[in-house]
């Protein structure tokens, strides 16, 4: 009973079941607002103002809090990584077949969206009128283009990820850095145990997060897309346990293995709707399961911004969603610019708050007005609900690219994996024992 009272599996679980609970039956409290006259107060980037929900605020407060992490994790992992590895070209090497690897797994996910949303065809039978003309007009705004200086402008990650790149060249060359490579590790050592605190309130994020959307939207507002939800949800999970399957299958690694390695994670994720929530506990994971440190330095973060193949499928799937609710028949010809548009615009979907939505619009836009723009408030409703089903996937592919490229690069130690797979529980706890040191 100890155990189980100290993991934080289950305090987790238990968080996202209550917040399911409030928000369905008790949506008033789940939505009660901040009650003060013309008062805001800041913290971490979440206004907490009239207007605002309470479970809205701690939702976003954890997750804004794991943010803080994200990018000194990614500069201190990159760093270390390439200053560790020495050998520049061997970098090259790997971050070439990263890119190629996100690439041709993307256009795999991008394929397989389109060809189920043409065969299950969820847009068919849907009002295209629905949604309020107030949505329909602030998407449409945002539909003009998409602006790729003010995504790498507004993307810290990104930049923190150039900027360590360049740092590790820089610091490799040094000949005598055995004192770079000894602060990188205390830096590096006392970040995670930070993160390993901030995890404790993870429960709380789930909470809030599960609150809010099930009060705010509500489980009836499923039914009328519900359609268009479950061939999103069948869709990543054909591709999860098929695709992602059959990549790890090829170095022998086990799916249900590493789902249930990372089990903790995912319910993170799907209790906060966000993959950033739970990044940098999943870099130490796969370090922890026999990922050397550079590959996962260099992969995990570089999937983040460009290997998103939950984000990728449901772009794909929205938009052939649209043309079928407007009768609009796509040519051959346009199948393939919408398949061409979307691995590039696909890239730029992450790091930015609320991107995914601009990202598809100018798609659209893209399209030279060939599906409407204004199509995009019918998504709205759903979207929050969706969003668990994209960061889970979206989390799971960044795990198995790592575990993939690692194994390629032979910078994989099997009995490591072949324990951490076996002690599940144990490592579940180290947090536990991280913060009674």
């Amino acid at each position: 009973m100890k155990r189980l009272l100290t993991n934080l599996t289950f305090w987790v679980l238990t968080a996202i079941t209550i917040g399911i609970l409030l928000g369905h039956y008790a949506p008033e409290i789940a939505l009660k607002q901040v009650m003060a006259s013309d008062w805001k107060a800041h913290f971490l980037g979440q206004e907490l103002k009239v207007g605002k929900t309470l479970s809205e605020f701690f939702g976003g407060l954890f997750i804004s809090v794991v943010k803080l992490f994200i990018n000194p994790i990614i500069f201190l992992t990159i760093t270390l990584g390439i200053v560790s590895m020495g050998d520049l070209k061997k970098v090259g090497k790997i971050g070439a077949k990263a890119l190629l690897y996100f690439e041709v797994v993307t256009t795999i996910a991008l394929i397989i969206g389109i060809v189920v949303a043409h065969l299950i065809r969820p847009g068919d039978g849907v009002d295209g009128a629905s949604g309020s003309a107030q949505d329909m007009s602030t998407y449409t705004t945002k539909g003009q283009s998409f602006d790729w200086w003010k995504f790498f402008m507004d993307n810290s990650t990104l930049q923190v990820l150039i900027l360590a790149l360049v740092l590790g060249v820089v610091f490799s060359k040094i000949k005598n850095n055995q004192q770079i490579i000894h602060w990188l590790n205390i830096g590096s050592k006392y970040v995670f145990k930070g993160l390993h605190r901030v995890m404790l309130f993870a429960p709380v994020g789930a909470f809030g997060g599960m609150a809010y959307t099930i009060g705010k939207f509500g489980l009836s507002a499923l039914f009328p897309l519900a359609k268009l939800m479950i061939t999103v949800y069948t869709t990543m999970a054909l591709f999860i346990f098929v695709v992602l399957w059959y990549i790890l299958r090829y170095y022998k690694v086990s799916l249900m293995g590493f789902l249930k390695y990372i089990r903790e994670e995912l319910l993170i994720v799907l209790g906060t709707s966000s993959s950033e929530s739970a990044l940098p506990n999943l870099m130490e994971k796969l370090e922890r399961m026999g990922c050397s440190k550079s590959v996962v330095g260099l992969v995990v973060p570089t999937g983040y911004s460009f290997n998103l193949d939950g984000t990728t499928i449901y772009l794909s799937m929205a938009i052939i969603f649209l043309a079928q609710v407007y009768g609009v028949h796509l040519t051959f010809g346009q199948m393939l610019s919408i398949i061409s548009i979307l691995m590039v615009t696909s890239k730029g979907a992450a790091g930015v708050t609320g991107s995914g939505f601009i990202v598809l619009a100018s798609t659209l836009t893209a399209l030279n007005g060939v599906i409407p723009v204004e199509g995009l408030a019918l998504l709205l409703g759903v979207d929050r609900f969706m969003s668990e089903a994209r960061s889970i996937t979206n989390f799971i592919g960044n795990g198995v690219a790592t575990i993939w490229l690692a194994n390629n690069e032979n910078e994989f130690d099997r009995a490591k994996m072949e324990y951490a797979f076996g002690h599940v529980e144990e490592s579940e706890d180290i947090i536990m024992d991280n913060l009674s040191d």
